[in-house]
């Protein structure tokens, strides 16, 4: 892909983003273009079934707890928990999906059916992202949910940016997770 593509795509979308409503035809543009072509790619898929089989059986004050155990490890260095979610093929992959969108994706991450994180492009603030938007807006909504936030700060990324998060689906079209691409909004205002 092209920086101007991409550019163009973006900037398709700075009317829509100040609402942060139901996608319009902008959105679903750069949804199209620089996220649906590779957001149900196999290595994501499996990441993902892989963490419900583990963490089918966890309650609230599991997840907790782990949420805790995340906030207090993420960034220095050598946690289990933070190297399993950024150290992983899947994170790998989102990565790259970063580097090639020439500065228009700031961050990528993806989150099993609790909201806990599989695999991210870079550090998340917080472990469990089920009591946000961004989860609680496209997984329990279904397969085609969309949420777009609005234009904020976004400490992990230390970016400003537009968050767009939808479901993602097994091969029977089943809600097996979500994903959040921040966007970066310096290239939409």
């Amino acid at each position: 892909m092209t920086r101007a593509f991409i550019i163009s795509a973006v900037l398709a979308l700075q009317s829509s983003l100040a609402t942060a409503a139901e996608p319009d035809a902008a959105i679903q543009g750069v949804i199209d273009t620089l996220i649906l072509p590779w957001a149900g790619d196999a290595v994501l898929t499996e990441a993902i079934n892989a963490q419900n089989v583990t963490t089918a059986d966890y309650n609230e004050a599991r997840i907790l707890e782990l949420d805790q155990v995340w906030r207090a490890e993420v960034g220095t260095g050598g946690s289990d928990l933070v190297d399993s979610v950024l150290t992983s093929t899947a994170a790998d992959f989102l990565r790259s999906q970063v580097v090639s969108s020439d500065g228009a994706l700031t961050e990528i991450f993806i989150m099993d059916q609790h909201g806990l994180n599989v695999a991210a492009s870079n550090p998340t603030s917080d472990y469990w992202q089920g009591d946000e938007a961004k989860f609680q807006k496209t997984y329990s909504v279904g397969p085609d949910a969309v949420h777009v936030s609005e234009i904020e700060f976004d400490e992990s990324s230390q970016s400003y940016q537009a968050q767009v998060s939808i479901t993602l689906t097994d091969s029977n079209g089943a809600p097996i997770g979500a994903l959040t691409v921040g966007i970066n909004a310096e290239l939409i205002m």
